[in-house]
């Protein structure tokens, strides 16, 4: 589904000119439409973020599927067609692997580590306490 939206959104960026979302040309162009850089100024995302939606590396958010459909001045069933193929599918939470533990358990196994190390067993806290009182 990816391959899918990278391939309509280089369609969509192809099919429009520069001089209609108000950008000048300067120079000849290898190919028509938009240039990745203009899109992603247009936009307001990076031209790595625009590469990798292209190569369906990554799946938008709703602000940046607007902010696309925005910049290539999208019809209404374009837009929507964007956003059919830019959205996750029907169920696709429930596919994921749920995550044991999380960050903040990893940064807490992380101090705990560093504080043995140093010889203090809290994690600094006790050189802390001490320190300041």
């Amino acid at each position: 589904m990816q391959q899918e939206f990278g391939a309509y959104l280089r369609s969509r960026r192809e099919r429009v000119g520069p001089q209609e979302v108000g950008l000048s040309v300067a120079g000849a162009r290898r190919t028509p439409g938009l240039r990745r850089e203009e899109l992603a100024q247009l936009a307001a995302v990076s031209v790595d973020y625009v590469v990798r939606l292209e190569q369906g590396r990554l799946r938008p958010s709703e602000s940046v599927l607007a902010a696309l459909a925005r910049a290539l001045r999208l019809s209404p069933a374009e837009r929507e067609a964007l956003f059919t193929l830019g959205r996750p599918p029907l169920g696709w939470e429930e596919a994921r692997e749920p995550r044991v533990g999380g960050a903040g358990g990893a940064m807490a196994d992380t101090r705990a580590a560093a504080g043995k190390a140093r010889g203090d067993g809290a994690g600094g806290s006790a050189r802390r306490e001490g320190a300041g009182g």
